[in-house]
């Protein structure tokens, strides 16, 4: 069978799934969720996050973002709060329960990193980041 591009990135995608389902803390969170849980306790150090900026990091359609955000609220791992500038806008914050999770989902997500690079050279890296923007900037 003829390799190409999208074959390649759909095994890389289902083997990285598959990585993140052997972690335990699944059992109460889901690999998006705990994907969704970092991106929102490292952005938050900054700046106030909203769901739009989930979307837009993950690439999610807003009923799949709204899907994710309703579950962790529902497991007590965020709760939407009211920003006072806009009272349409409702910033997300993690939870003490939320925060629990933080140490094994930056190990989780490290190690997935280390696997994915292992004897792959700094040269190589720049040139597939390189290539793979072009390739979303394609979709998108």
């Amino acid at each position: 069978m003829k390799e190409t591009v999208g074959r390649s990135i759909g095994m890389l995608s289902n083997l990285i799934r598959r990585h993140f389902s052997t972690f335990s803390f699944h059992d109460t969170l889901s690999p998006a969720q705990g994907k969704t849980l970092h991106f929102i306790l490292a952005r938050s150090m900054d700046t106030d996050v909203f769901q739009k900026d989930v979307e837009e990091e993950y690439s999610l359609r807003p009923p799949t973002a709204t899907k994710i955000l309703k579950d962790m609220e529902k497991n007590g791992l965020i709760r939407r709060e009211t920003v006072p500038y806009d009272a349409r806008l409702k910033r997300i914050v993690v939870t003490e329960k939320g925060l629990q999770y933080q140490g094994m989902i930056r190990e989780s997500l490290e190690e997935t990193e280390r696997r994915l690079t292992e004897g792959i050279t700094e040269d190589d890296l720049a040139t597939f980041f390189r290539v793979i923007s072009r390739m979303i900037r394609n979709m998108s």
